[in-house]
């Protein structure tokens, strides 16, 4: 009880004060708990918990989430299930849809609300990964005490963000232990693979939003592999991931305006008469591929003569 109590102390002193301590993310979370949410630390509490229609509901609502997610969750699991952690998804309300983990642990995350139809913002279970991730817009790390509630100081967790094919926020993914040798340097370990496993989502997510389409990576983002864009066979942006939005200052309006690819990526610009005449030359060089060279067959795919074609190769300096 006297730890509790230190507990709840160290969080007041720290929201009433102003230093650089005070003024971090974490105790940023401890001020909107306590000003926004009218939450008290030295509760004992659980998350909130949705009945099992509102989680139906919840689940029919991110069944593509799901799908999309599924297997990373699997592979995370598989790599550190074993060791005490817990993985948990969650849509962007902060409730938690999927849940791995090991069949010995599960009573004492189930005690402590880590399950299925649990809601995990800070309004319902204070500063958390999950609820200040969401919250915050990026992924964050929570050592033990730095939870909210007394009732959670014995769970480290990390949790990162998932965006939606638009970019916006759409689901967490989180891990949790209660391990008591966990430190720093360990979360930091398990943080890196949380946040590849969301990333791997997030492709996930953006591939099945564009079915179909054809995927281009962004060289000039800070992170290419995340920074992808969506075109259509005219070469026109369909959609872009957030990095790729970040990167070459697209939004909505840009691309319901009908962007052209080459424009977005900002490559060296053509007359239109040079872009007829290179899309003609596109299509001649794909049916003579696809005709493995010859002229005849090409010809046919094409609608036209082989005289006709002939005369389009010369003109072209097609060999």
């Amino acid at each position: 009880m006297r730890e509790l109590a230190a507990h709840a102390d160290h969080v007041y002193s720290c929201t009433q004060r102003d230093s650089a301590i005070a003024n971090s993310s974490i105790v940023a979370s401890w001020r909107r708990c306590i000003a926004m949410h009218r939450l008290a630390p030295e509760q004992m509490r659980v998350p909130l918990r949705l009945s099992d229609e509102e989680l139906r509901s919840a689940r029919q609502a991110s069944e593509n989430l799901i799908a999309d997610a599924s297997s990373e969750l699997d592979r995370l699991s598989a790599t550190v299930g074993k060791s005490g952690c817990c993985l948990i998804l969650t849509d962007s309300n902060g409730v938690a849809l999927e849940r791995r983990g090991v069949a010995g642990d599960d009573k004492h995350f189930h005690e402590l609300g880590l399950w299925t139809g649990s809601v995990w913002t800070e309004a319902s279970i204070g500063t958390n990964g999950i609820g200040t991730a969401i919250a915050d817009g990026r992924s964050v790390a929570i050592l033990r005490d730095q939870h909210f509630f007394c009732s959670n100081i014995t769970l480290s967790c990390t949790t990162a963000p998932i965006r939606d094919h638009r970019g916006q926020l759409a689901a967490a993914l989180d891990i949790s232990t209660c391990r008591d040798d966990v430190n720093e340097v360990t979360l930091g370990f398990l943080g890196q693979m949380v946040r590849d496993a969301a990333l791997r989502i997030e492709i996930n997510l953006f591939r099945s939003a564009f079915a179909g389409a054809r995927f281009l990576m962004v060289p000039a983002a800070s992170n290419p592999t995340a920074a992808l864009l969506a075109v259509d066979r005219h070469d026109l942006v369909l959609g872009a991931t957030r990095a790729a939005r970040l990167a070459l200052k697209l939004d909505d309006s840009r691309i319901a305006a009908g962007l052209p690819a080459a424009d977005a990526l900002q490559e060296q610009s053509i007359s239109a008469d040079e872009d007829l005449v290179e899309a003609e030359r596109a299509a001649l060089l794909r049916a003579l591929s696809r005709s493995s060279g010859n002229v005849s067959q090409a010809a046919v795919a094409l609608g036209i003569s082989r005289a006709t074609l002939h005369r389009k190769m010369k003109r072209l300096n097609l060999h």
